[in-house]
């Protein structure tokens, strides 16, 4: 006689299909995504770029004109204050080779300042250590 078997209570859950190839994913409006969408923001690329770095600080000029793409009023909107193109690339989520285009663009027609960005010393001057020195010693 063989014992009675334990069922169990809860059912095994079935196993989950595999998801669909990278090319059939779709974007979360529904759309598919276009590869070709950074050359549309950017337009084509026969310009010098200015040389710019992760650091370098960008201010606005002016207002954003009517002729702006959106992406270039975005970047002058956010310009008012001094950010670097680290920040502005992460702000405007794009990667920073279009934001050089972008700001290429702005820095011709001359509506953003471009600010190099302070280079610190290897060293720093030894007077001013040792005025910090005396000055902690009196404390």
């Amino acid at each position: 006689m063989t014992p009675p078997q334990r069922q169990r209570r809860f059912p095994k859950p079935e196993p989950v299909p595999p998801p669909p190839p990278r090319e059939e994913q779709e974007a979360p409006e529904g759309q598919k995504k276009n590869p070709e969408r950074l050359y549309v923001i950017t337009g084509p690329d026969g310009v010098e770029r200015v040389e710019l770095d992760l650091v370098t600080l960008i201010v606005a000029r002016a207002d954003p004109p009517r002729s702006a793409t959106p992406e270039q009023a975005a970047l002058l909107r956010l310009c008012t204050a001094p950010l670097s193109v680290a920040e502005l690339s992460a702000y405007l989520s794009l990667p920073f080779s279009v934001v050089t285009v972008l700001l290429t663009e702005l820095v011709t027609a001359e509506l953003v300042t471009v600010r190099a960005p302070i280079i610190r010393q290897a060293l720093a001057d030894r007077s001013l250590l040792e005025a910090v020195m005396h000055g902690l010693q009196k404390l």
